[in-house]
């Protein structure tokens, strides 16, 4: 007797949507000409900027050094991963995550830290302790505090988008 043979196949909706979002990579160049966009670029410039002028001398001799440079690298970094966010607008493809917090989290802390870190490193520098570095950390505090005030503008940038999306 001869069997009847059913083959039945579905379709995830899943893996559409999952091989559709991923073939695409979004850009967003319109970022970069907004203020929080330009105010990132200058905090990755600048905060490059000062903790290579550190990493350039003995820093690692004078702990008040190293703790400069620590915030100067960790925000450096954490900077290029919200511009790179920004930038590929991965922050619509992950929506439970709340950004507008987590970016007022970001540059409230990194205000924070890195003007204690630049009021320390203008502290410490002083011709007595290395003449040879002097230059060299001169230029890194000067620097931080035009990174405190890049983050500053950009901490009330996310607090006036953090306000609008709580008053909705």
């Amino acid at each position: 007797r001869p069997r009847s043979h059913t083959v039945t196949t579905t379709s995830s909706s899943f893996t559409a949507n999952l091989s559709a979002s991923s073939s695409t990579l979004a850009y967003d160049r319109e970022f970069l000409r907004t203020v929080p966009g330009l105010l990132m670029v200058t905090e990755i410039v600048l905060g490059l900027l000062v903790w290579t002028l550190i990493a350039g001398t003995e820093y690692f001799l004078y702990p008040a050094f190293g703790w400069v440079m620590f915030v100067a690298v960790f925000y450096w970094v954490l900077t290029v991963f919200f511009l790179i966010i920004y930038m590929t607008l991965t922050y619509t493809r992950i929506p439970q995550v709340p950004w507008t917090m987590v970016g007022l989290c970001f540059n409230g802390s990194a205000f924070v830290l890195y003007l204690i870190a630049a009021i320390v490193d203008a502290s410490s520098v002083t011709k007595d302790l290395d003449n040879h570095n002097y230059n060299s950390w001169a230029a890194s505090s000067f620097f931080a505090f035009v990174v405190t005030s890049c983050y500053a503008g950009n901490t009330y940038f996310s607090f006036i988008s953090w306000r609008s999306r709580t008053l909705q």
